[in-house]
């Protein structure tokens, strides 16, 4: 995955009126050093003022995640078949499932996705042979079925309605509900999280579309694949290590970031809102979710600043980083912008895409950009937002 910006901004600019944006990725351009802005920009996937937008094609995301993928499934098996000491073998361990829940991720939320929407490969048909392909090997449901829900999804006259896979999940999956206290949300989601039950059925649902869909060639695509993979784990006596490498993120902790990433995604609005069904709807359901915080805006050169700064880099490269690659990967924190331009192949540069979007105002829409900083923060928002939804509004 590249970092880097295809030209950093004059440090004059950063501290210019004009340039300087009064959020904290605008205060990190202020406060920090050029040479880390690039990887600020992939943490919070919000540009530096000023910034130009990297030439990134589609395909490099497909590289990436394969290439996240097979470097944690190696670090992995490394830990758990290498004699080691136990500390370094479970630092590889987690390391290992976080690069391919990573990976995992990005096939879903990228890969996957914008398949649907034909803007990965240039034909149609590329689109569709790719996403059959992941979504048989994935387990996700089938590619014609995803991408047929998908495009109602996007429509405002379904979105939020019994007919949009957003609230499908949310109460189907979820099992949350308008009208309930954010605390019982919360409470609901954290059962969920670590409820076998939850994930025996969300798992048995997709064994069920990637495998029994009734499309044959996709069927037995994925039932051969997951047949030989068992059969060669057991053959080889590494059953183990496939169960944990492969396996356990592909099911538990895949699913466990779908459940933060899609409560992150969509807000319920005002009652008027919902029922006018226009674009301001589109712009009140959908917000911007960056994973970062404020800096500080004191110097490291007190003992005050010092440990302001300790701790917010702390932050930033444990929890920050985490949420980043476990569960807001790829353009996920800009997904307010995809329902705004859903066929718009700027995608590939989703940070700048927005940004540039923003500050044009949002051509064709009657609202700006709104956004959250923190994925638990976005999470608890939209939660309340659900919990302040009347009963019978969303059906």
């Amino acid at each position: 995955m590249s970092f880097l910006p295809s030209r950093q901004p004059d440090p004059a600019q950063l501290h210019s009126a004009s340039f300087l944006r009064d959020d904290p990725r605008g205060r990190m351009a202020e406060r920090l050093p050029r040479a880390i802005q690039p990887f600020l920009t992939w943490i919070t996937a919000k540009p530096a003022p000023g910034e130009d937008a990297p030439e990134r094609p589609a395909h490099s995301f497909v590289a990436g995640a394969l290439g996240a993928m097979a470097a944690g499934v190696l670090l992995s098996v490394l830990a758990l078949a290498v004699a080691m000491p136990l500390w370094l073998a479970a630092a590889m361990l987690f390391v290992g499932l976080t690069a391919t829940s990573s990976g995992l991720g990005v096939f879903q939320v990228v890969i996957f996705h914008h398949c649907s929407h034909g803007t990965v490969f240039k034909t149609r048909e590329r689109n569709r042979t790719v996403g059959r392909l992941v979504s048989a090997l994935l387990l996700f449901k089938r590619f014609e079925d995803y991408q047929r829900e998908h495009m109602l999804h996007h429509s405002a006259n379904k979105m939020l309605t019994d007919e949009d896979e957003f609230t499908g999940f949310v109460f189907g999956i979820c099992r949350l509900e308008p009208g309930v206290s954010k605390r019982e949300l919360w409470r609901r989601v954290v059962v969920n999280l670590v409820s076998p039950k939850f994930h025996g059925t969300f798992m048995i649902k997709r064994i069920k579309s990637a495998m029994f869909g009734g499309d044959r060639q996709h069927d037995w695509t994925s039932r051969a694949a997951y047949g030989a993979a068992f059969a060669i784990a057991a053959a080889t006596g590494t059953l183990t290590e496939f169960l944990v490498a492969w396996i356990l993120p592909l099911t538990v902790l895949l699913q466990i970031a779908t459940v933060f990433r899609i409560l992150c995604e969509h807000r319920f609005p005002e009652v008027e809102l919902i029922q006018a069904r226009g674009k301001a709807f589109v712009c009140a359901s959908t917000t911007g979710v960056f994973p970062g915080a404020m800096p500080p805006a004191e110097r490291a050169t007190t003992l005050r600043g010092f440990v302001l700064w300790a701790f917010w880099w702390a932050n930033t490269l444990t929890a920050t980083l985490f949420s980043r690659v476990f569960v807001m990967v790829g353009d996920a924190p800009c997904h307010d912008f995809h329902h705004r331009r859903p066929a718009n192949r700027k995608w590939t540069t989703y940070a700048h895409a927005r940004q540039q979007d923003s500050d044009a105002g949002s051509p064709g829409f009657p609202a700006g950009y709104t956004e959250n900083w923190g994925l638990l923060r976005a999470v608890d928002a939209n939660l309340a937002t659900l919990a302040a939804t009347p009963p019978g509004i969303v059906a």
